[in-house]
């Protein structure tokens, strides 16, 4: 007869083998990311993990990222970015694999001189090129108020959502033999960073040191999404996002955002593609 004692072992190692494939959650900056660059610039500004900021200085910027690694999922988190004239900053949220060949998903918001508005570049990378940037100017000021910025990551599409409105979509193209990220686990950064050689109008416009430090403030993160771990990826095909798509409101909304906000779109770049459109744009 197995004792008490064993059978609590063995509730207790069962209970640990399951807690590393734990799917949803809700995060807290204390205990679900770390700060891993900036030395001291980056900062969790309330006991219970809600509240963090990011700093840039002539000296250096900073970031955060998780401490595990997802394959799919949903990631969002509310931000509220650098006020007054940013030019040359680049406030980030975004997804990477690691190594050469790394798989990446982006929302990168490119600073502006006072009075004019804030880019939001959006990419996708797989196996290291990405080449698929569409750009959107927002129909807010991003520096008054947090909004919420989501990623939905899932075998068959890319959505990028803005205080829920969806703003594009990425396609899962590999049938006429474009790559789309499903294979490299990701970890969720976070980082505010100097790229006055092209953030800015392309880099005409540099960073103005005297208005530093630069900060941007992060809020409500959350994650729901398929834990990697032990070299495989725990996932509930029942999460909403897994099998996600754009009913005919969503897809009304993408073509709202793109026709009134979007000032570039790799697909209709004919200087870069003069041959016509990669495949995933038609």
């Amino acid at each position: 007869m197995i004792s008490f004692y064993g059978r609590c072992l063995a509730f207790l190692v069962v209970y640990l083998f399951a807690a590393q494939f734990v799917s949803v959650y809700a995060g807290s900056f204390h205990k679900d990311v770390q700060i891993h660059w900036g030395d001291g610039r980056g900062k969790i500004l309330d006991n219970t993990g809600n509240l963090l900021s990011l700093s840039l200085d002539k000296f250096s910027g900073s970031g955060f990222q998780s401490h595990q690694e997802f394959l799919y999922g949903k990631v969002e988190v509310q931000m509220k970015l650098v006020p007054g004239n940013s030019a040359g900053t680049v406030t980030t949220f975004y997804l990477k694999s690691p190594g050469t060949t790394w798989d990446e998903i982006d929302f990168e918001f490119l600073g502006n001189i006072s009075g004019h508005p804030y880019t939001l570049h959006t990419n996708v990378y797989t196996k290291g090129t990405g080449d698929k940037e569409q750009q959107f100017h927002l129909w807010f000021d991003p520096t008054v108020h947090f909004h919420t910025y989501c990623i939905v990551w899932n075998p068959q599409r890319v959505i990028f959502t803005i205080d829920g409105i969806p703003i594009r979509e990425f396609k899962n193209s590999e049938s006429v033999g474009v790559p789309f990220p499903k294979h490299q686990p990701m970890r969720l950064y976070a980082s505010l960073w100097e790229a006055e050689h092209w953030a800015t109008r392309g880099g005409l416009e540099k960073t103005d040191w005297s208005k530093a430090p630069f900060t941007a403030f992060y809020r409500n993160y959350n994650v729901d999404a398929c834990v990697w771990a032990n070299g495989k990826s725990s996932c509930s095909a029942n999460s909403p996002w897994f099998t996600q798509v754009l009913d005919f409101k969503g897809k009304n909304r993408v073509k709202w955002a793109q026709r009134k906000y979007m000032v570039y779109n790799y697909c209709t770049d004919k200087k870069r593609f003069p041959q016509g459109a990669p495949p995933e744009c038609s």
